[in-house]
């Protein structure tokens, strides 16, 4: 995967063996990825479980503002995707069932010059909180550093 979106999507799909050589490879393409889970009704615990992660595994340093600003606005726009522009949970009795992926490096492998991005997928499942009323969802952010 050559993109910094393409490895975050992928990453958040990847499962077991393929995983693991996925995240190796990115890894040696100069990319730094984090994944996790995270189940609410609560907006504000969705960002704070990818915060979170992504500052306690070093993707960001929360002593840096541009690092802490970049990632809250990929969050954000992953977020819309999975909500289709209705931003909101349990205020409008819904809830997520998410895999979050996050990833740090180069927009693209052929041009490093860019800089830093990120890039965070949430993956998984919304509906109402009555289970079996869920159906997938998937939304990406990109931002630079």
């Amino acid at each position: 995967m050559e993109s910094i979106g393409k490895n975050a999507i992928m990453y958040a799909l990847a499962d077991g063996e393929l995983e693991a050589q996925f995240k190796t490879t990115a890894e040696n393409n100069g990319y730094k990825l984090i994944k996790g889970k995270v189940g609410s009704m609560s907006t504000e615990k969705i960002f704070a479980a990818v915060e979170t992660a992504a500052q306690r595994e070093g993707l960001i340093r929360e002593d840096y503002y541009r690092d802490t600003h970049a990632l809250y606005h990929a969050i954000l726009d992953a977020f819309v995707g999975i909500c289709r522009g209705q931003l909101g949970l349990g205020n409008m009795l819904r809830t997520v069932g998410l895999i979050f992926t996050v990833v740090r490096g180069p927009r693209n492998v052929e041009h490093r010059e860019d800089g830093e991005w990120l890039a965070v997928v949430l993956y998984g499942t919304i509906g109402a909180p009555v289970k079996g009323y869920e159906h997938e969802t998937i939304g990406l952010g990109l931002n630079h550093l």
